[in-house]
């Protein structure tokens, strides 16, 4: 616990102020940050970042994290974004040929699917800390973190009936139900002093999936683990694990956080 706590402050101290600063700094933080995600999870299919299949993916992840307000860009290759990703997909997939199956259909799927979670999840990171503002950002996070730790107290004081024992055996249904209300609870006293939300029927909707994806996405990162028989995803934050073990509700949650305030 002790581990945690010092390795909690330490990252805390140097992601927030670029959090706070945003652009440039953010940008080059959140590219960083998924660099390291996409290392992890093809570390778990034993495929190197440093083969022609790993350059790729960086390629593809880079190229998916370009902001909106970088667009033209794609304007200037006369092709859109979606475009040079099919592109590099098609790629990816004709490496298997090249390499005699040695890199199979199995791993250029999970090479791409790999690029998109966490390319499409960290580039709303960036999206919403650039269109959406520093308040929405940190709202994310009050409810991801208030939803694990009502979970965490809730499941553990209360919990009897188990969620998804395949996936997560420590998770239970009381608990899950618990970081909702406790994530609802925490969003109202931040919305007291950002006023966010302009009624608190838009609040809770959007808290409501917030907190509900935040706690699958933290079961889809689980299923992988298990998959490929992995405690952490890795071991750059002592105590908590790897990137995608920190990051694994926010990147699954940053894009609908995102759409939902189109909509509401």
């Amino acid at each position: 616990m002790k581990q945690r706590i010092i390795t909690a402050i330490i990252a805390a101290a140097i992601f927030l102020p670029i959090v706070i600063i945003g652009g440039i700094p953010f940008t080059i933080l959140v590219y960083l940050m998924g660099a390291i995600a996409i290392f992890e999870l093809l570390r778990m299919k034993h495929i190197h970042i440093a083969t022609i299949p790993g350059i790729i993916s960086i390629i593809l992840l880079w190229i998916i994290l370009i902001p909106s307000k970088y667009n033209d860009i794609f304007t200037t290759l006369k092709l859109s974004k979606i475009e040079i990703v099919l592109l590099i997909v098609l790629l990816i997939l004709t490496y298997t040929v090249i390499s005699k199956n040695s890199f199979n259909f199995d791993d250029a799927g999970l090479v791409i699917l790999s690029a998109l979670y966490i390319g499409f999840g960290f580039y709303y990171m960036i999206e919403i800390r650039t269109m959406l503002g520093l308040a929405y950002i940190f709202y994310a996070f009050v409810v991801i973190w208030t939803t694990d730790s009502g979970a965490y107290f809730v499941g553990r004081k209360l919990g009897k009936k188990k969620l998804w024992p395949e996936i997560s055996p420590n998770k239970t249904i009381e608990g899950f139900v618990g970081g909702i209300v406790t994530a609802i609870v925490f969003a109202f006293i931040f919305n007291m002093i950002t006023d966010l939300f302009d009624s608190l029927f838009s609040l809770i909707i959007v808290t409501l999936f917030v907190s509900i994806f935040g706690q699958i996405g933290d079961l889809v990162e689980s299923a992988l683990k298990r998959h490929y028989n992995v405690k952490d995803s890795g071991t750059l934050l002592p105590g908590h694990g790897g990137i995608l073990d920190r990051f694994d509700s926010m990147i699954f949650i940053l894009p609908i956080l995102y759409f939902l305030r189109l909509i509401i």
